[in-house]
């Protein structure tokens, strides 16, 4: 029975490996589609998406089933539990990047006024998060996860900058106003994988460690 439950989970562990790298693909898809108003680009996420969501429920079953017919304990246990949560927080993530393909889509045939918007670096910034934190899940590193947790106030502070930016551009160009939104609403897509991409981190810490760390401050 022992051999068996490690058989599963291992199994458990490649599946929702595999789907976090399709989830990460998607969000990339979905930015490049943003950066450069590829619609064709944002079509694919948007197709993508029912295979995405197909995957997540997969997952749960599995996790449910081992569940069921293991009743595992201790870190086995731990390690299921923090999959199922994983991987829910990876649908919200494939969600957001399906928005953010959305507002391609809207943005894609605008030209804009101004300096053009640059969302670049804080895009950059919200998919290493994202990075490390699978990579974290994958070679069960407690250290990189932890330090994904204490990147969340550098990054608020990116869309706190970008939100400023938009801003001031809506108030010098007040006829755009509806466009300019679009990109608001894309920062807030971006904040909020930010935010998924330090649950998963922290569910790693409590695979690894036993230890519920969300809503604490890290100790310096």
């Amino acid at each position: 029975m022992a051999v068996h439950l490690e058989k599963e989970i291992e199994k458990l562990k490649k599946r929702i490996i595999l789907y976090g790298g399709m989830i990460e693909k998607n969000l990339e898809n979905a930015i490049r589609s943003i950066q450069s108003k590829d619609g064709d680009l944002a079509r694919q996420v948007l197709e993508s998406d029912d295979l995405a969501d197909q995957w997540e429920v997969e997952n749960e079953e599995e996790c449910l089933k081992i569940l069921a017919l293991h009743q595992p304990v201790a870190v086995d246990l731990r390690f299921i539990i923090a999959v199922l949560k994983i991987n829910n927080d990876l649908e919200r993530i494939g969600d957001e990047a399906v928005n953010i393909a959305e507002r391609s889509l809207r943005i894609s045939p605008l030209t804009l006024p101004g300096r053009p918007v640059d969302f670049a670096p804080l895009c950059a910034r919200v998919q290493e998060v994202l990075r490390q934190s699978l990579d974290a899940l994958v070679r069960l590193d407690a250290p990189l996860a932890h330090r994904v947790r204490n990147s969340d106030d550098a990054i608020d502070e990116m869309v706190h900058a970008q939100f400023t930016q938009l801003k001031d551009e809506i108030r010098k160009y007040p006829e755009q106003t509806d466009q300019l939104v679009e990109y608001l609403r894309v920062c807030r897509h971006l904040e909020r994988i930010a935010d998924h991409a330090t649950n998963i981190a922290e569910d790693v810490i409590y695979m690894i460690e036993g230890s519920i760390v969300r809503h604490r401050q890290e100790t310096k």
